[in-house]
């Protein structure tokens, strides 16, 4: 319904966040409504019809779970809405603060968070199983009176009351990734791209010591495009075989994105078997394939059935660098069947994995929430 306030909140992600502001926020501002984003970033504007408020940088982990989300809540205020919309689980309680306010209040599940917590290398081992159930429990408990959730995959939305949830997938918007000026398949550079958040157990050193072992004959570089987490990540990578043949770029515009991949020959998803990555459906298998690239992946059940049932790429061991350098290099050496892997991977995006199709959910649940 036109004119109504919706405002976004994080105090984790970015303000050009794909999930929230390019897909999301972007969408309820098409349709009409009147839409505020409150997230970390320095000025105020408007940017595609969504306003940007600003939160300042918090100086630690505690800092923006609590002075933060207390600044983030206050702004929030400030937009007048009548529907917000929480993207991180340290909101959870301004969320039943915006409750008791009368407001609608909708909690979007981005990750299994419990699952989570179980990988979590800053959290001492020990504490990490019982952290998970305390956390499950607070999350069904805390949401009990939102108006709705809106999970991320079918595996999140099953932890929820199944009468409030709504499952939202992050497929991507099936044009935006294809750069007008990208090269012929054929005619580009032996190299296959990662681009997300760089860390262990996202395959990162695995990726390194891949691309060290594939056959210095086929001249095989792979690009890295994202921060280390940790920044110390950074320099023990620096010191792996096959460093010398990675490109680093720290942060790329969407624009960006879409020109790296349109010069690459595959996209790497490696993620560990944590239990968290098992269930998930990451953003970039689908961005890959939405580019036209096949996609290395690891080979969980779930990805073997996007990735596999589509015939749109290749499955190994995350953890085995030798099978991935023997991918990387069946792509490399054999380049109209992985073209061919590409343009299933793309077709199956436009039919099945395109954001129009979560669009509607959305519209639809704020329809509801609306009246």
């Amino acid at each position: 319904m036109a004119g109504i306030g919706v405002c976004h909140i994080s105090t984790v992600h970015r303000s050009d966040d794909v999930r929230i502001f390019q897909k999301e926020a972007r969408s309820l501002a098409k349709a009409g409504y009147d839409v505020a984003f409150v997230v970390r970033t320095q000025e105020e504007l408007e940017v595609d019809g969504v306003r940007i408020v600003p939160l300042p940088e918090p100086q630690s982990r505690l800092d923006r779970s609590l002075r933060l989300a207390w600044l983030a809540y206050k702004q929030a205020l400030s937009t007048r809405s009548k529907i917000f919309h929480l993207h991180d689980p340290e909101l959870v309680p301004i969320g039943l603060l915006l409750k008791l306010q009368a407001k609608k209040v909708v909690f979007d599940a981005h990750e299994d968070l419990p699952k989570q917590i179980l990988s979590k290398p800053w959290i001492p081992r020990i504490l990490r199983r019982p952290l998970s159930w305390a956390v499950a429990l607070f999350e069904k408990v805390a949401l009990i009176p939102y108006d709705a959730v809106v999970a991320a995959t079918p595996s999140i939305a099953k932890r929820f009351s199944s009468q409030k949830t709504v499952v939202i997938q992050n497929y991507p918007i099936y044009n935006e990734l294809i750069d007008q000026q990208r090269l012929p398949y054929s005619k580009r550079p032996h190299r296959v791209a990662f681009i997300g958040g760089i860390t262990l157990i996202r395959g990162a050193r695995e990726m390194v010591r891949a691309v060290g072992m594939v056959s210095e004959e086929l001249q095989v570089r792979l690009l890295l495009a994202g921060h280390f987490s940790p920044a110390e990540l950074e320099h023990a990578l620096a010191k792996e075989p096959g460093w010398d043949r990675v490109e680093y770029v720290s942060w790329l515009t969407r624009e960006g994105v879409a020109r790296e991949l349109g010069r690459s020959r595959a996209g790497l998803v490696l993620f560990h078997p944590e239990p968290n990555h098992l269930d998930a459906q990451p953003n970039k298998i689908f961005e890959y394939m939405a580019a036209g690239l096949p996609v290395i992946a690891s080979d969980f059940p779930l990805w073997r059935e996007i990735v596999e049932g589509e015939g749109a790429g290749l499955l190994v061991d995350p953890k085995d660098p030798a099978a991935i350098a023997s991918a990387i290099e069946w792509v490399i050496t054999n380049p109209q069947e992985a073209e061919a892997m590409g343009r299933r991977g793309r077709e199956a995006v436009r039919k099945k994995y395109s954001w129009p199709l979560e669009e509607k959910k959305l519209l639809n649940l704020y329809e509801r929430l609306s009246s």
